[in-house]
């Protein structure tokens, strides 16, 4: 899959993302078949739309519709691409909808998600519960919490009764996560300058003080698994989840192992020497130490996720050459090296899906869930 995407990548520097005009029109009950990337749930065509633009190989999408009655693939966003830059073929096809990514069309990198969705739950992801008069006031609670990406609000028709006008505050990733992280002789791996990471609260915080405990591990209450170029980068990570209540990082060249291990476990911390294993705990109610992101990386591989390649005379200036483009998050540089000359000076710039995704889409009546309005400035009231 990583291989594909880098081909993918290569196949955009012919100029196919940037040649093509901005079209933002959909095509109701046109499906696009075949040549997909990848698929993730999405609520509506438009939601998908916006998915599509800021893949770094996504150049149109088929979104599966709920009245669509050939299986239950309700609400699947599948992200497309080929060589050609245009779909291979175009068939009518009742209950989808499709069109074509954005990113000619100089997107906000941000965009303002305000619409709700009536009978239409997005399971998972909940780590904070609350009960509000009414959706909107879900949505402001999602709204002002840094962690909150989207929300469900259960009605006060719902059955069973004991659990309406509940608002469940669910999260996903506004960080880039690096998919693959590899040991690599002769790459120079790194992240933008500019890169956006969450910020706690609009009040200014005295800077965060990292906590890391060298040569410790902290066993057990794994949350999720991760990969990432350093401790640092790991803490990041850690900090940005609400349910993160410390990590442990593996990081070694012999064995191609960059393990960013988040973990779940408020009541205890129990640690035990180890080497090659960093860890330690989140920065909460401070402004972030954003000083990882201008490490270098020597012999180290961030692979996948290309937008395109561009040939450069050194990692410096592919650092400042990512840090100045708008959609790259970070870079790998190929230096002279590296075992295969034909690949010498690629610098390839590299994103990642940041929007709020849910992990699953489902009609479900008598609750109405939606996003955050952090993307929409007039609304933060």
């Amino acid at each position: 899959m990583g291989a594909h995407f880098i081909l993918v990548g290569l196949l955009c520097l012919c100029g196919l993302s940037v040649s093509h005009e901005c079209v933002r029109e959909h095509l109701e009950n046109v499906d696009f078949p075949g040549t997909d990337l990848t698929s993730v749930y999405s609520p509506d065509a438009e939601h998908c739309q916006l998915l599509c633009t800021q893949h770094p190989s996504c150049l149109f999408f088929t979104f599966v519709r709920p009245d669509w009655t050939v299986d239950n693939r309700h609400f699947y966003c599948y992200l497309k691409s080929t060589p050609s830059g245009e779909p291979n073929r175009q068939t009518s096809l009742l209950g989808v909808t499709s069109g074509f990514s954005l990113k000619a069309c100089n997107p906000d990198p941000k965009p303002c998600l305000s619409k709700v969705y009536q009978n239409m739950d997005f399971p998972g992801a909940d780590y904070r519960f609350l009960f509000t008069a009414d959706y909107e006031e879900c949505q402001r609670a999602c709204t002002h919490d840094p962690s909150c990406q989207f929300f469900t609000f259960v009605n006060e028709v719902f059955t069973p009764a004991k659990i309406r006008y509940k608002c469940h505050l669910k999260f996903s990733w506004t960080v880039p996560r690096t998919h693959i992280v590899e040991a690599t002789v002769g790459v120079v791996s790194g992240f933008s300058h500019k890169l956006q990471t969450p910020t706690q609260f609009d009040t200014v915080y005295t800077a965060c003080q990292a906590k890391l405990f060298p040569s410790t591990d902290i066993p057990g209450s794994d949350l999720e698994m991760l990969l990432a170029g350093s401790p640092e980068h790991c803490l990041s990570l850690c900090s940005a989840h609400p349910r993160c209540t410390y990590f442990s990082y593996f990081a070694s060249h012999n064995s191609k192992r960059f393990h960013c291990y988040l973990k779940s476990n408020p009541n205890e911390m129990v640690t035990r020497a180890q080497d090659g294993v960093t860890s330690g705990v989140p920065a909460r109610f401070c402004q972030p130490d954003n000083s990882w992101m201008k490490v270098a990386h020597d012999g180290t591989d961030f692979r996948g996720d290309d937008i395109r390649y561009v040939l450069l005379d050194d990692p410096e200036t592919c650092q400042q050459t990512c840090t100045e483009e708008p959609n790259c998050q970070f870079y790998a540089y190929v230096k002279d090296t590296f075992i295969n000359s034909d690949n010498w000076r690629r610098c390839y710039l590299k994103r990642v899906i940041t929007m709020p995704t849910p992990a699953r889409v489902s009609t479900l009546a008598n609750v109405v869930s939606g996003f955050s309005l952090k993307g929409c400035t007039h609304t933060l009231t």
